[in-house]
This record gives structure tokens, sequence and C-alpha cells, in this order.
């Protein structure tokens, strides 16, 4: 094994409601997965992930399997709540990467066993060589989940000019379509936009990827990237990150969409982020802003914390759905696979795989959620893999962890 191994650890681990399903590494943090960023910097491939166990099966698209043995001297082992910025490269002689104090990665001296790895509690700190050539990178670290939202302004700011330097040519501007500010405005070839779209580009830039669709009547307000083959059905978009395959409807700001999911209906969701293939029913709400102007205080699996944001909506897990009308309180926390079918508030923190309303939530049956799993994702032509279905079992059988 040479190339890159992501590493959550016992932090990353607790980072409620994502980790039931996915290893840190495939969060989008800013503009792209953590482990897209870390493969910039280094020129290199990822080769594996070091996280919980019930991981131990994930499967998804381009990502890496989960470690099974030892980790070869030479590769890079990275933290993946360390998110570096875009614009930087390793220095070719570095061993040690540091990012706003602490160690962000380190290259291998001796192969290292996964036992060493298997609770998350060792930390990059101690496995660096005392005697290493480190150097510094600018990036952002994830301390708790919402970070993902807190951190979202300035890692999407950078991230879009970022990317939108890497483009020499002028964009052309596609007939009826009208944009405000002097920021970049990157749109791809074959992406499709109607008339009456606005982008403006006053505060940041905007790169619309390879396929994407932007219907007419859609306002955008960068900073703002939209993946490949995702979809804006109108709406205002202002600071968001939309993944590939993902379709969104509304008012949607400071947000991100893992990808895949399905918000094709009114309805504001703002300083959240949605799992991959989520669907929020129609005028699905989340309040983003206590009356009382004040922290926001988030669920996580060691309690009820103060994030110290103002402003936090919801965190939604992959999978998760919500009925019409469901309305999200500052700071919810919807458990992945739950099926949320309230109409009205949906109370703050909802189990992973829940059935129903409370006060007695139900629980999504296996069988029930891997049919419905299979279906949803057949419909954007992706289809359940072996290990991919061997991880949501995983998930599942763990669901009253925490």
């Amino acid at each position: 094994m040479s190339g890159i191994v992501l590493y959550d650890d016992a932090v990353a681990r607790g980072f409620a409601p994502f980790l039931r399903t996915r290893p840190a590494g495939e969060l989008v943090a800013g503009a792209l997965l953590t482990r897209r960023r870390w493969t910039a910097v280094f020129g290199q491939p990822a080769v594996g992930f070091v996280s919980a166990s019930h991981l131990a099966a994930f499967e998804e698209f381009d990502a890496p399997a989960a470690v099974t043995e030892t980790i070869p001297a030479g590769t890079w082992l990275v933290n993946s709540r360390c998110c570096p910025a875009l614009t930087l490269t390793a220095a070719p002689a570095a061993t040690v990467l540091v990012v706003d104090g602490m160690v962000g990665a380190v290259r291998l001296a001796e192969p290292l066993p996964l036992a060493a790895m298997a609770d998350g509690t060792v930390t990059l700190d101690a496995l660096a060589p005392r005697t290493g050539i480190r150097a510094s990178l600018t990036g952002w670290w994830l301390t708790a989940v919402w970070d993902l939202v807190g951190h979202l302004p300035a890692m999407l700011a950078a991230d879009a000019a970022a990317l939108a330097a890497r483009h020499d040519a002028a964009t052309p501007l596609p007939s009826g379509v009208t944009v405000l500010g002097s920021h970049p405005v990157v749109i791809a070839a074959d992406a499709r936009l109607e008339p009456q779209v606005v982008i403006d580009a006053t505060a940041g830039a905007v790169i619309i990827g390879a396929g994407a669709v932007v219907q007419a009547f859609t306002r955008l307000q960068g900073p703002v990237v939209i993946a490949p083959g995702a979809s804006v059905l109108g709406g205002r978009l202002a600071c968001v990150s939309i993944g590939e395959g993902a379709k969104v409807h509304g008012e949607l700001s400071v947000a991100i969409v893992i990808g895949h999911a399905n918000k094709g209906h009114d309805g504001f969701v703002g300083h959240s982020v949605i799992g991959r293939w989520a669907n929020l029913g129609a005028g699905t709400l989340t309040s983003n802003l206590k009356n009382s102007y004040g922290a926001v205080s988030c669920w996580t699996p060691d309690g009820m914390r103060e994030t110290g944001l103002q402003f936090l909506g919801a965190l939604i897990g992959d999978h998760a759905k919500t009925g019409i009308g469901a309305r999200l309180t500052t700071g919810s926390v919807i458990g992945a696979g739950a099926n949320v079918v309230v109409d009205g508030i949906v109370p703050k923190v909802v189990p992973p795989f829940a059935w129903g309303a409370p006060p007695a939530w139900g629980t999504f049956a296996l069988e029930k959620f891997e049919a419905v799993a299979e279906r949803v994702m057949a419909r954007r032509g992706v289809f359940l893999t072996d290990g991919g279905r061997a991880q949501l079992r995983a998930a599942h059988a763990t669901r009253d962890a925490g």
C-alpha cells in the first residue's frame, strides 16, 4: 500500500449523525470531500481509511476501502478532521504537515499495525517522528461536526476561488443569464442554465459543474459550488455546496448537500448539512436562529453541547427522510435512515433508523429500509453494492448505541 490513508480519530468518530454510515473523509467540507482535498495536496490517491468497526464494509463510488492490514512505511496518514486549503501542495521533503499548530498528516517512517489505531485514541502527534521535516499548511480543523457549518463561509469562498483559478478560459455566458459582481463565474461547457437565472458573484465565486442543470428563476449568491450532475430547480441559494447528483429547490443558505439528496420542493434550509440519499418532503423547514439570538446547543453521542454558533440549522443523516410540513428546530440532529412523518415540529433529536413520530418512535425494519434504499438509489442510476448493503446492515445493528 502506498498513497494516503485517512484516519478517523476518537473525536471524528463522534460526528453524529454522519459517522453512522460514512467515514469522516467522505464528508463534504467546503466544496469537496475531505479525501479529495488531501489528494489534491499530495497529488496521490487515497488508498484506505481507518474508522469505527461498523464502517468496515463501506463502499461508495471511488472511495477507498477500510484498511485491514498493517499500513506500510512511506504512507501518508492524515487526520480526516483536518481540511487543507486547495491552493496548497505538500513540500516534497516534508514528513510532518502541521495545520494551525496541530499535526494534520504524517509520512510513516515504519509500518503501523492497524490495532494501534483501532479505538481512535492515538494521535498523529504521537506518531510524528521527532527528527522529521515539518511543513506548515493553511487549512481548517473540524473540532466538532457543526464546524462543517461554522467554517463553511470561509472555506467555500476560498475553495470557489481556487477552483475558478484552475480555469483559464473565460466562461461563455448562456443566453438570458444575468451575472452581478466581479468574482469569477465558471460554467462547465455541458452545464445547462435556463434563461432568467441570476448569478450574484458580489461576495464570492460561483462554480457550476459538468452536466449540472440550473432552472429558470434561480438566484445563486456566491460563494456557490454546484457539483457535476446536480440540479437546481429554482429558488435562492446563498453560500451553498451542492454535491453531485443532488436535486434542490427553494431557499438554501450556508448549507452543504453531500450528494444525491433530494430537496425538490419549497422550504428554507439554512446552516445545515444534508446527508447522501436524504429526502426532504415538501415544506420541510429548518430554524437556524433561536428567538433569543443566543448560541445553539446540539446533541452529540456524549450529550448536549453548546456549539458557540449563533446560526445552526439541522444535521440530517444519510438516507433520512422527512414528511411534508416537517419543521426542524435549531441544532436538530436527524439520525441516518430515520423516516420522520411528523407534520409540524420535529423533536430536536431523532434516533437513527427511527420510524413514524414521537413519543413512541418505531424502528425502520431492516428489510424495508434496504428495499427503500435500493429503490431510491436506482432512481439515480446507482445500485447498492454488496459492501454497501453490509455496511448499512452494520449501521442498523448499532442503532441503539447512541
